[in-house]
């Protein structure tokens, strides 16, 4: 399914708002992970910012204006809203 909102479909129609925040999230991530090297640390921040840089890409490539696309979220499961592999990164990434 088309997913323009935010992770597990939630916020929908918010594409261009979300894409900004992500761009900004990601910048940070990457200061922290220049800052903090430490493995455990390093890999939840690294799954974190794998995940939403790869659902920028899927907003850059499937948008028809500026962030204005969608992910696609592929995963279906029937207790849990649909999600991505880029979803389950930064969930994984942040549970650790």
């Amino acid at each position: 399914t088309r997913n323009t909102g935010a992770a597990f479909s939630s916020f929908q129609g918010a594409g261009p708002l979300i894409g900004v925040l992500a761009i900004g999230v990601a910048l940070w991530l990457v200061i922290m992970l220049r800052r903090n090297p430490r493995p455990p640390e390093a890999w939840a921040l690294a799954l974190v910012l794998g995940g939403a840089v790869g659902n920028l890409i899927d907003r850059f490539a499937r948008g028809d204006g500026f962030l204005d696309g969608a992910v696609v979220d592929f995963i279906e499961w029937w207790w849990i809203p649909n999600f991505n592999i880029a979803d389950a990164s930064i969930t994984i990434g942040a549970a650790l």
